[in-house]
């Protein structure tokens, strides 16, 4: 009888295999390029499919109408909370320019201050990242705003004047990501709760009349030494574990309408009631979970010479 073989059960990619801390990942921005914001938070609205005219070069399908899976977020204006100085990597000062009182009051922060002090301190540093929370509440699907650090693109001098031009108004989808063809999406995956290791890991079932069950492995290991290995599939947390979607395609950015809109609203999600973004593919989470755009890590030129034209939503 041949020896059976086969690749061990369960990727190395998620671990430790449990429910992620926060629902909006931290990101290494040094690693990103680009000019201005760096990044946009979003809610996943659900997916759809699209009717659209392929004007891709040497596509096959070029000139043709063809249908392709989409996914609608909803993208309300974002603000700046406050602005961080950094010297080698460490926080040296932060300045908060928000007036949001409510904001304040559960964040516990200190006085509000000014431009003219990011101004004053700004030799000391070497690079400079915004705090910046999401207006929820013009969404219908919750007040709390997420809040998140993000990096700016740029020299010292640009970032600077990128908080002074944004430092009071409302930051919106339309603006930031209007000349980005690619963004990375950023989210937490659905969660599932405790799943038994079948599921979780995708082992093969035991015979019938196993003793002690079919759905689990044969052994947890040898006797001695007197110790389990991570690598052998057990029960416990599946989902809700953080994934990064690359190269999604940015087919439509605009303004919440009737078109957009069903007569009956979305399923799971309602209206949308600010701006939208349309993407080709699909993406991490449920509906009307926080979603994190930011510019593309490593550009992929099959995703970026894609040219569709959105006719229409299915």
């Amino acid at each position: 009888m041949a020896k059976r073989s086969q690749p061990r059960a369960g990727s190395l990619q998620i671990w430790p295999r449990k429910r992620a801390r926060k629902f909006l990942p931290s990101v290494n921005w040094n690693a990103l390029e680009g000019q201005g914001l760096l990044g946009f938070i979003a809610y996943k609205v659900g997916m759809q499919s699209a009717l659209v005219k392929d004007n891709t070069l040497n596509s096959m399908t070029k000139d043709k109408k063809i249908v392709v899976p989409v996914t609608i977020l909803e993208a309300p204006s974002m603000k700046i909370f406050s602005v961080r100085l950094y010297k080698q990597g460490k926080c040296i000062s932060e300045v908060i320019l928000s007036q949001d009182k409510e904001l304040k009051r559960i964040l516990k922060t200190g006085k509000t201050g000014k431009i003219e002090d990011v101004e004053k301190k700004i030799n000391e540093a070497d690079d400079i990242k915004i705090i910046v929370y999401s207006q929820a509440s013009k969404t219908g699907i919750k007040k709390t705003p997420d809040i998140i650090e993000l990096g700016i693109g740029g020299s010292l001098q640009e970032k600077l004047d990128f908080v002074k031009k944004e430092g009071e108004k409302e930051i919106l989808a339309s603006e930031i990501l209007r000349e980005i063809k690619l963004v990375d999406v950023r989210g937490l995956s659905k969660g599932k709760g405790l799943q038994g290791p079948v599921k979780r890991f995708g082992i093969t079932l035991r015979q019938k009349k196993s003793e002690k069950g079919q759905r689990r492995p044969g052994s947890l290991g040898p006797w001695r030494p007197a110790h389990t290995s991570f690598r052998v599939a057990q029960a416990g947390q599946l989902g809700m574990h953080t994934r990064l979607q690359y190269n999604s395609k940015i087919l439509q950015i605009g303004k919440a309408d009737d078109k957009i809109n069903p007569k009956s609203g979305f399923k799971h999600f309602g209206n949308i009631k600010s701006e939208y973004i349309i993407l080709n593919g699909s993406v991490p989470g449920t509906q009307k979970r926080q979603l994190l755009l930011t510019s593309p890590l490593r550009k992929s030129k099959k995703q970026e010479k894609k040219n569709y034209e959105l006719l229409e939503l299915r």
